[in-house]
């Protein structure tokens, strides 16, 4: 009788546990499971390139289908799980919630936006983690160029077009530098908006950006930065947003209609209902062979698990990247394999070979083995590494045909908050095929004079 596999979350680990599985196994040996809320891989390191108009939404997932050939899919929300039964609890598609079986249970249930209880953060601030927030964000950077150009007032528009970035990781820096690139190309189309300038700031609580890679390449990116006209605010603390300022540790209040939250990542809330071991952090405690303590048919990885860092000699839990959970995804769908009896059980032993940094167009900070890079040598390198290690020749394709275009003809400066939401044949036509009237929006807060007030299209 063949073993069932389940594989929580379709994130890299999940991705690559399941590949590894379908290459370690025979199909005779196993049934490989793989549940997932969405059909697709988000490969996250390209989701700035998506937000700033760079690359097409759709060339930065990966389809779980086309993919693995021999995992079965199923579309649904884990809610729980009870390790005495060997069951998952699974919300399907239609809101039932049904058990879901197995014999090895692989978790890579990823993370989600660390949030504190700032007053406001919730009400008037903006993510920076999944797909829909990446379009969501373009869209609003887009929209508040459209109603700074029609303002007659200066201090209102200067509002308009002051954008704040909270938390200067990977997602922060990278975010903030794309979208910065991306309006400085199009402001030319908005006249008031190019005579009264743009105004980004990037908040960051600890003394230097970009902890991840050495201090020189740190400095190198903050002077790139400054360089273009970004504040960058270090050993600051954001401590509440309005629906029109945020205000900063020390008092200072900062007009803005724009706060982005990029502060880290936590375990996601889920993982608190498995029934398994936590640490502090709220990560599934695993041994090195990401085994989960006490189980021996449960493996967990990615940012959901303290797996033991080799770099530090396993006194802390490895790094939220996804250069860990690529191979812990592997380690663990070959661990899965050799404990059904194909090959033999190993521990983690992968150390960091390099970081990568893109900051937008022809700029971006690197170190790969030991070498450091800077400029538009490491940006070549960035865009040379993704392009390696995005799964499937159709998608490396398409994402080399989208930088050519971008490079030739530029960003395209369109709006389409409205796609994938239709009105309904009940409701009015709008000009351009947009929502109705009456959805609400970030900019719906506008004073009464702004153009925010009138009808426009949700993202």
């Amino acid at each position: 009788m063949a073993w069932h596999v389940v594989i929580a979350g379709g994130g890299f680990g999940g991705f690559y546990a399941a590949r590894a599985l379908e290459r370690a196994l025979p199909p005779q040996a196993a049934r490989i499971t793989l549940v997932n809320d969405v059909n697709f891989m988000l490969y996250t390191p390209l989701l700035p390139g998506a937000a700033a108009g760079t690359l097409e939404p759709r060339h930065v997932v990966v389809p779980l289908r086309e993919e693995l050939s021999r995992t079965h899919l199923r579309l649904g929300t884990v809610v729980g799980g009870t390790p005495s039964d060997k069951t998952l609890q699974v919300r399907t598609l239609k809101g039932s919630v049904e058990d879901l079986g197995y014999d090895h249970l692989i978790v890579a249930l990823g993370s989600v936006s660390r949030t504190l209880p700032i007053p406001g953060l919730a009400e008037h601030g903006i993510g920076f983690k999944s797909l829909p927030e990446a379009i969501e964000l373009r869209n609003h950077v887009l929209r508040t160029l459209e109603v700074a150009e029609t303002l007659e007032d200066p201090d209102e528009r200067r509002k308009w077009l002051t954008y704040i970035f909270v938390g200067a990781g990977y997602a922060g820096l990278e975010g903030l530098a794309e979208l910065q690139d991306f309006a400085a190309d199009v402001i030319d189309l908005y006249p008031r908006c190019r005579t009264q300038g743009m105004r980004w700031i990037l908040v960051e609580a600890r003394d230097r950006v970009m902890p991840e890679i050495p201090p020189d390449l740190a400095d190198f990116a903050t002077r790139e930065l400054r360089g273009r006209g970004i504040a960058i605010r270090t050993s600051t603390t954001l401590d509440a947003v309005t629906d029109d300022s945020a205000t900063l540790s020390g008092g200072e209040v900062i007009p803005t209609r724009t706060v982005v939250w990029t502060a880290g990542v936590r375990p996601h809330p889920v993982i608190a209902r498995l029934g398994l071991p936590l640490d502090d952090g709220g990560r599934i405690k695993v041994d090195s062979t990401l085994r989960v303590d006490g189980q021996q048919d449960i493996w967990a990885l990615g940012d959901a698990a303290a797996v033991p860092d080799p770099a530090k000699k396993g006194k802390a839990p490895t790094p939220p990247t996804a250069q860990h959970a690529i191979r812990q995804g592997k380690l663990a769908g070959r661990n899965v394999a050799a404990s059904i009896g194909s090959g033999h059980i190993k521990p983690f032993k992968f150390k960091t070979k390099g970081v990568f940094v893109d900051m937008g167009q022809g700029q971006a900070v690197a170190t790969t083995l030991g070498i450091k890079w800077r400029g538009l040598a490491a940006w070549w390198l960035a865009r040379s590494y993704h392009l390696a290690m995005l799964p499937g020749t159709k998608r490396k394709w398409r994402l080399l045909i989208d930088w050519n275009i971008q490079l030739i003809f530029g960003r395209d400066a369109s709006e389409l908050g409205g796609l994938g939401r239709a009105p309904g044949l009940g409701h009015d036509p709008t000009v351009g095929g947009t929502p109705p009237a009456g959805a609400a929006t970030a900019l719906d807060a506008a004073p009464a004079q702004d153009p925010a007030t009138a009808p426009v299209a949700p993202s």
